[in-house]
């Protein structure tokens, strides 16, 4: 059985350069910390040991002519102290070979390296050529040893049993030159290491019986420094000769990448930057890693597409038609791209393509709830447009440099993920989608937002400069499409770059359309269905998308189209229906189950929420679009001695504030409203807002929180078909507040008719599609007694028995 070795778990350790140094395992070597990369090394070794653990450790590694071997010793730190001469020093054990593999990172200043360690065996019982071996080396090693005086290290290494380390054991000799420790160092079988190490010291041994014949006193008088100094000139000699060769052997690699170079379609300043790197590429030698990173970047540049550029299809109604086609809805981003070809079109018919190094791109920001088609319009918009399309996922990134890419100098180091988007796109004028850029983290790595300045500012992105390329960018002809959650997660800085675009979801009829035209058709098709196989009725489209699904994109709608599809298409298999089949409205509840999102307008009026006094319905904004919000008042027993304000759901400080505002309003004003409030100073008010779970905060359930509690006192019930939105002052006023398409949008879908919003957002009505101001009667009102007449129900009983 022959001997061999194989690799363990990785390992993770800072490198430790050796220069003209070779360290063995086994060997304990006092190294110089003033020397900046031991002191990295140890240092960042110190910070990554953890307590119990053991001693700190490093990779000690030959580095020759600024090329390090493939093969390196696992070091220990076994003390940090002084050296002899009082420089501050540390004294490192190697342990064992370890095989070299990725470079990583760590902490500190070290360059950090993923390994294996090497593992030996051996046969077991040896064979006698081993056995044989051994002496022999043995035998030549006290023999030197005795010529050098060293009596105390030759029984030292007579008791060395293992034959690894006996081979390692040659470390020490002084005669070695770095080639020949680095060839002991990267033999990983035993036996054939000590058999290097033996013919190392028999061929040593007959020079320095030569030598001794003939200038036996000067080889006597020759001190260690003047040894050193010959042995280092002697290295010099060979680094020499070994550039030379490594100079005629990578010429026709250089050689080809200037040929390369002068042959590519490059910019001028790009070209000369390129030019500059080949030169430095042709002095290198073939063993320095600055070769390999020249080479790599040479590469990134001439795969980049310096002036391929697809020409804009300027066909206007033909790109509006592909939108249509592709979307239902999203007017304000079509009406966007169509302005944006049309003057393309103008501009490119009057010889006005560019302007002072600009081009005319163009940078959207789509800000929406999940589900509306942000991310699919990217695809649609290039496809109109006759452009390349490339997504760029932004989400979870923290790294700033996978916007502006990494610096050369680091391993591995590569560009950032703009450049990658136009090399992957092959022009330089594409369709980018930067998706989910609100969901942009930082950390200690900087802030990939700050990053994306310049990438998105039109007044500097046409000589954007990436961190690895470091040559400029031109990305004014890109068109940039952002897209966003939630609009406040943007900085500010950035959003002032962008053009805004909201989608603030689909109307009902228009979830209807989507449905038709494009979520079953494609549902049908990952069903396995033919087209006339499985038929849904309008009707039936409708109620999915009014009481089984309650959001602003259609998503769930397409995942209950989905469920739907393939209850039929198992009941086919299993005999129990036959195709072709029509869904009808009455057939949903078999197939998928009963709604969940009644409306309230259609629920038992004993059942409604509203159905006693204090309860109304107000109107909020989330991360999800728009919802209906409700509203809970009571009061408490005055025996109880509970008195003042509470208030339950999770509420933000404005909110909490509107709360005191509502209840001020009330207690000043009660006797005009001919509202009971005198007892509101004895009797605590507690007002909750369901979904505890869920934060809330905002100004905008202030007339909801005054309607409730006015409601709670009068004994009045409010109309189940009203819900508001607006903010109260203490005099009563009602203020404006956002979100109104969003909430007017949320009301239809829960089946509310009448909505009360404030005069001043009147305004905002343009914006809301025009089926649903059909379908809704909008109340602007200018102060709450407005609010009360509209919402709350003719007094049933007196005010008194009420109170």
């Amino acid at each position: 059985m022959a001997s061999e070795s194989m690799a363990s778990a990785p390992l993770t350790l800072p490198v430790l350069p050796l220069d003209d140094e070779v360290v063995l395992p086994g060997m304990v070597v006092p190294l110089d910390l003033s020397d900046n990369d031991v002191r990295a090394a140890v240092e960042a070794a110190q910070a990554a040991a953890r307590p119990g653990e053991g001693k700190p450790r490093v990779l000690l590694v030959p580095r020759v002519d600024g090329t390090y071997a493939a093969t390196g010793v696992l070091g220990t730190v076994e003390q940090v102290g002084r050296l002899s001469d009082g420089d501050p020093g540390a004294l490192v054990r190697g342990r064992g070979r370890v095989r070299i593999g990725a470079g990583t990172t760590g902490p500190g200043a070290a360059l950090w390296v993923e390994g294996a360690a090497v593992e030996e065996t051996l046969p077991d019982p040896l064979p006698g050529s081993v056995t044989e071996l051994v002496k022999e080396y043995k035998a030549l090693a006290t023999t030197w040893l005795k010529k050098r005086g060293a009596w105390q290290v030759v029984d030292r290494v007579q008791q060395i049993d293992g034959v690894g380390a006996l081979a390692d054991n040659s470390g020490y000799s002084p005669f070695l030159t770095v080639a020949q420790r680095i060839e002991l160092l990267e033999t990983a079988d035993p036996v054939a290491r000590l058999r290097l190490a033996t013919a190392q010291l028999r061929e040593h041994l007959a020079e320095q019986d030569v030598a001794e014949t003939i200038a036996k006193d000067v080889q006597e008088g020759v001190d260690k420094q003047q040894r050193e100094f010959l042995l280092r000139r002697q290295l010099e000699a060979v680094r020499k000769e070994l550039r030379e060769l490594n100079g005629e052997s990578e010429g026709d690699g250089s050689d080809d990448y200037r040929a390369r170079v002068e042959a590519a379609d490059l910019p001028g300043k790009v070209r000369e930057a390129a030019l500059k790197e080949v030169e430095k590429l042709e002095r290198s030698s073939d063993q320095s890693p600055e070769g390999s990173w020249i080479r790599t970047w040479l590469d990134t540049i001439l795969e980049l597409p310096w002036n391929e550029r697809t020409e804009d299809r300027y066909d206007i109604r033909g790109a509006r038609a592909v939108l249509d086609a592709e979307h239902a809805g999203l007017d304000d981003v079509k009406e966007r791209i169509t302005e944006y070809l049309a003057v393309r079109k103008r501009r490119a018919d009057r010889g006005l393509g560019v302007v002072g190094g600009r081009r005319g791109g163009a940078v959207l920001a789509l800000v929406g709830p999940p589900g509306v088609g942000k991310t699919s319009l990217g695809e649609s918009v290039a496809h109109a447009m006759g452009r390349e399309f490339v997504r760029v996922a932004l989400g979870g990134v923290r790294d700033e440099a996978e916007i502006r890419g990494h610096r050369r100098t680091y391993v591995g180091a590569l560009p950032g993920r703009i450049v990658r988007a136009i090399k992957e796109a092959g022009s330089m004028n594409p369709v980018v989608l930067l998706d989910e850029i609100d969901k942009v983290g930082s950390d200690f790595r900087g802030d990939p937002a700050a990053a994306l300045l310049e990438v998105l500012d039109p007044a500097q992105n046409h000589t954007f400069r990436d961190h690895y390329l470091e040559v400029e960018l031109d990305l004014s002809d890109v068109v940039f499409l952002a897209t966003a959650n939630v609009l406040e997660s943007i900085p500010e800085a950035l959003l002032d770059r962008m053009e805004l675009v909201r989608l603030d979801g689909y109307t009902e009829d228009e979830k209807v359309v989507i449905a038709r035209d494009h979520l079953l058709p494609r549902q049908l098709e990952r069903a396995g269905l033919e087209p006339g196989e499985v038929v849904l009725e309008e009707a039936s489209l409708r109620k999915l998308a009014g009481e089984y699904t309650r959001e602003a994109g259609v998503r769930t709608l397409e995942r209950s189209i989905s469920r739907l599809l393939r209850k039929v298409a198992a009941q086919h298999e299993l005999g129990d229906r036959a195709l072709p089949f029509t869904v009808r409205p009455e057939d949903l509840r078999e197939l998928i189950g009963r709604p969940h999102h009644v409306p309230e307008s259609a629920q038992d009026p004993a059942e409604r929420r509203t159905s006693v006094p204090g309860v109304a319905t107000g109107l909020a904004v989330t991360g999800a679009g728009g919802d209906v919000l409700f509203v809970e008042a009571s009061l408490a027993d005055p025996e109880t001695g509970a008195a003042g304000l509470t208030l339950t759901g999770q509420l933000g400080d404005v909110m909490k504030e509107s709360a005191q505002i509502a209840l001020s309003f009330l207690r000043s004003h009660g006797a005009e409203l001919e509202l009971p409030v005198t007892g509101l100073k004895d009797r605590g008010v507690h007002i909750h807002f369901p979904a505890g779970a869920v934060p809330k905060d905002g100004p905008s359930a202030g007339i909801t929180m005054t309607t409730a509690l006015a409601s709670l006192l009068s004994g009045r019930l409010v109309r189940t078909d009203v819900a508001m939105t607006g903010e109260v002052s203490l005099t009563g006023r009602v203020l404006p507040i956002g979100g109104v398409k969003q909430k007017l949008l949320a009301a239809h879908r829960a089946g509310i008719t009448t909505v009360v919003i404030p005069k001043r957002n009147e305004a905002d009505l343009d914006d809301v599609p025009a089926e649903i101001l059909e379908k809704l009667e909008v109340h602007p009102v200018t102060d709450v007694r407005q609010v009360l007449e509209i919402a709350l129900t003719p007094a049933e009983v007196p005010v008194g028995v009420a109170a």
